[in-house]
């Protein structure tokens, strides 16, 4: 291995006190392969297997706590007929020697149910795209149950053999829509100020954090993806990021995974900081919480880059998509070899499901894909 990759390889800590083996973590990535009740498929461990190696750590693809805010082909953590199946995705993961961590979430308005009185947000508020259906605004004794729900998702990851869940309040998700000035237009104790928009993702932390302590007999790792702005005016700026990531990194997370399409682009709006917002959120918090960095790091050289601006940890999406053996290719020396494009005949060779291969040649510059000359 080159000498000017050892630093990807140093272990690192958490809070609380687990170690990673490396750096470099597998992060979520959409997959529509489970199966249509949500249990976890044998395609689904082909493909988490085929990537896990080398990795300190496997983030799954987000898994609904309620039915209500699930998504076509995603996995679920709703009820303990569930649990089976969750046991050996933890297995495949954690046999490779990465931890594996599973992402739990509701989906809101994004949820892929048809009938608008089970889709559901914090205000009726729909999506500002076209055909978006209009949610239901969510009653207070609802939003408890939520919450709850995500304190049994997490005792069910326990109970599968996880190392920890990730809170998945990114991505227009219902945590996010409750903390957005977009979607939230709340007049009770759940919204109106920022502090009121944060309560619902605070109280939900909370209730993890009681049922690991409850529940788990080892350490077990809590962690939060959030996305820090939003393109929608009203929406989240890094004006209301930066107060709401104070409140996080106070409450005991084992990291926060801030959830990018680009490492190093800079704020929207909000602040006047021209800075990349990683470096901007790794100033405010990263004394108090490790930041996990995300967003079109293909090579080698890119991680190292990432590494040397402050952020202690770094997860590949796309990238392991097209290349799983990224790791060991850097530790042999081999990262010439790194595949950083996707031929059209790589689906089976990757071990790529079919819903997740048509989608990356359904959505233009998401993937890049060689075309045919």
């Amino acid at each position: 291995m080159n000498n000017r990759y050892q630093p990807m390889f140093e272990s690192l800590t958490l809070p609380n006190n687990i170690q990673l083996k490396n750096r470099i973590i597998m992060a979520p990535m959409t997959h529509m392969s489970s199966n249509a009740d949500g249990s976890i498929s044998d395609k689904e461990l082909k493909y988490y297997a085929r990537r896990a190696n080398g990795v300190s750590m496997v983030i799954t693809a987000g898994t609904w706590v309620m039915e209500n805010g699930g998504l076509a082909g995603a996995p679920a953590v709703n009820r303990d007929e569930m649990i089976p199946g969750l046991r050996k995705l933890a297995s495949v993961i954690k046999e490779k020697g990465a931890k594996a961590i599973l992402q739990i979430f509701h989906g809101g308005r994004q949820s892929s149910f048809s009938r608008n009185d089970k889709i559901v947000s914090a205000s009726a508020i729909p999506e500002e795209k076209e055909g978006a259906t209009l949610p239901r605004k969510l009653k207070e004794s609802e939003i408890i149950e939520i919450i709850q729900a995500f304190g049994e998702a997490t005792r069910r990851a326990i109970e599968a053999g996880f190392d920890g869940v990730e809170i998945h309040g990114a991505n227009g998700g219902l945590i996010q829509q409750f903390f957005s000035p977009h979607s939230n237009r709340r007049s009770d104790r759940w919204g109106g100020t920022l502090e009121k928009r944060m309560k619902f993702p605070l109280e939900l932390v909370d209730e993890v954090k009681r049922v690991v302590k409850q529940y788990a007999k080892r350490p077990f790792i809590v962690g939060y993806r959030v996305s820090p702005e939003e393109q929608t005016s009203p929406g989240i700026t890094m004006a209301h990021t930066l107060p709401f990531i104070d409140a996080l990194a106070s409450i005991g997370l084992d990291y926060l995974h801030v959830s990018l399409n680009h490492y190093w682009t800079g704020p929207r709006r909000g602040i006047d900081d021209a800075r990349p917002r990683l470096e901007i959120i790794q100033e405010r918090v990263g004394d108090q919480v490790p930041i996990i960095g995300v967003g079109s790091i293909r090579t080698p050289q890119d991680a190292i880059k990432a590494l040397q601006s402050g952020i202690p940890l770094i997860a590949l999406g796309r990238e392991l998509i097209m290349e799983p053996d990224w790791i060991q290719k850097v530790v042999q020396g081999n990262e010439e070899y790194i595949k950083t494009t996707l031929a059209e005949v790589d689906q089976d060779r990757l071990v790529i499901p079919d819903a997740q291969w048509n989608l990356i040649l359904s959505v233009p510059g998401w993937f890049p894909v060689e075309t045919k000359q």
